[in-house]
């Protein structure tokens, strides 16, 4: 029995000889594709990381386009009113309202396309309200004004777009991820 041990031990030794190649083979190759596995999770991850970031980056730009443009519209609707007030409309006023106007459609249609649900929302009231500014203070202009319309009716609404519009722009810094807004200075009515 001592020589078959023996042979049954050289047995082992020379197949395990022969099946250690392939073995180590086997187990480089689930370590190469392991580690193949992990460079892709990696390489995935950091694709997902730069994709949101380049998404924040558009939906910062675009609102910051939209906020801008809110603001001259407004602004031009409230220099705008003041001109009808003296009968002062010009051509030129009409022109520099128009662009304004233009401006505004055009930074919100931009912005619809990336906003948030709750940015669009606000979005949506804003774009609402400066079209009924615009309504009223054109129909104003042309000596129709809704009933129980006036320059101070319209102009304390245009003031209400004001306030409504620094709700919008607190949606919109809560959506960027800016959660320290700093507290509104107290309106001095200035344009």
């Amino acid at each position: 029995m001592g020589n078959a041990a023996i042979v049954v031990a050289a047995a082992v030794g020379v197949i395990g000889t022969l099946l250690s190649p392939v073995l180590a083979q086997r187990s480089s190759a689930k370590t190469q594709r392991a580690e193949f596995e992990r460079q892709q999770q990696a390489a995935q991850a950091q694709w997902e990381r730069e994709q949101q970031q380049a998404e924040l980056l558009t939906r910062r730009t675009c609102y910051i386009e939209a906020n801008a443009a809110n603001r001259r519209y407004r602004i031009q609707l409230m220099n705008y009113l003041w001109h009808v007030r003296r009968g002062e409309v010009t051509d030129a006023l009409r022109a520099e309202l128009e662009v304004a106007r233009q401006a505004h459609h055009s930074a919100f249609a931009e912005v619809q396309m990336v906003a948030s649900p709750a940015v669009l929302a606000e979005l949506d009231v804003m774009a609402d309200a400066l079209s009924e500014g615009y309504r009223r203070t054109k129909c104003l202009e042309e000596g129709t004004p809704d009933p129980d319309d006036s320059f101070e009716v319209i102009e304390a609404y245009l003031q209400w777009i004001w306030d409504r519009w620094k709700e919008m722009r607190d949606v919109m810094r809560v959506d960027l991820g800016v959660h320290n807004s700093p507290p509104d200075p107290p309106s001095t009515g200035a344009l």
